[in-house]
């Protein structure tokens, strides 16, 4: 009997960690285009990035890696909603910049 943990497991626990980190450190940005809108963020990197997280999916999927798979689709996820943030927020800030203008102009 082994002692201890196998390559593959280290393999594993290092490929979730690494996966959970980078997909979670893009949550305070999505945060932040909920709070202050996206007009920082174009539309071309988000479509880069979730083109990118698309690809590495692919990867993950013909190698039969659990970690890569479920955190590209995690990251894919937040891309979405990032994206749809971003076209929300700058279209509330138009309907509110108009019904601003009409009250002002009485």
């Amino acid at each position: 009997m082994e002692k201890g943990m196998t390559t593959d497991t280290w393999v594993t626990i290092a490929g979730s960690l690494g996966g959970f980190c980078t997909t979670f450190a893009f949550v305070p940005q999505v945060l932040k285009i909920w709070k202050q809108g996206g007009r920082d963020l174009s539309y071309g990197m988000l479509a880069l990035y979730l083109f990118g997280v698309i690809l590495w999916l692919v990867y993950g999927i013909l190698l039969h890696a659990q970690a890569v798979i479920v955190t590209n689709v995690a990251t894919a996820i937040l891309i979405a909603i990032a994206t749809t943030l971003k076209a929300w927020t700058a279209r509330r800030d138009v309907v509110k910049n108009t019904i601003l203008s009409a009250v002002e102009r009485g």
